[in-house]
């Protein structure tokens, strides 16, 4: 690492620009969208050579060869390149899933934070409730309002106030 005349390094820490990439969401979907381009297009021309090598080591015969035995000596290329090929492909999805996990992981914590508030505001409504004020009602002041009905005062002198069931 190189160093100015003081004797500082140019760059105080060198995972810095990394740790800013892995604190945003949006620069670590792009990050790992960049690694996924390279690795799809490794995979692309990774499959061309597989193709010709599979055209190449099965056409090559030797003399005396007998039926499938071309097959048989270019099963382990194949195979080798089958792998690496299946593997680029599970490096190309769990590259993806990281991404959309990043991103649903800081939607649930803005979900956890909001409905944290809110319990809150509950809570702190739960333990200092608004007092309200009773609301008047003018028919309770002695005026007996028409047709009580079965909430009233009755009496047993004035039979015709009363209803029956």
């Amino acid at each position: 690492m190189s160093t100015e005349n003081n004797g500082q390094p140019f760059f105080d820490d060198p995972n810095a620009a990394l740790r800013e990439i892995a604190q945003n969401p949006a620069a670590y979907a792009h990050y790992l969208a960049d690694f996924n381009r390279v690795v799809l297009d490794m995979q692309a021309k990774l499959e061309i050579v597989q193709r010709e090598a599979r055209a190449h080591c099965r056409g090559t015969r030797v003399e005396g060869d007998k039926m499938g035995q071309a097959f048989l000596r270019s099963f382990p290329v194949e195979k080798s390149l089958n792998d690496v090929l299946k593997n680029l492909k599970s490096i190309s999805s769990g590259l993806e899933k990281s991404a959309h996990k990043r991103h649903a992981r800081d939607e649930k914590v803005k979900e956890v934070r909001k409905s944290r508030k809110e319990k809150a505001q509950l809570k702190a409504r739960k333990n200092n409730p608004t007092l309200q004020a009773a609301p008047e009602n003018p028919g309770q002041q002695g005026a007996q309002g028409p047709n009580m009905g079965y909430g009233g005062p009755t009496s047993i002198y004035n039979p015709d106030r009363r209803e029956s069931a």
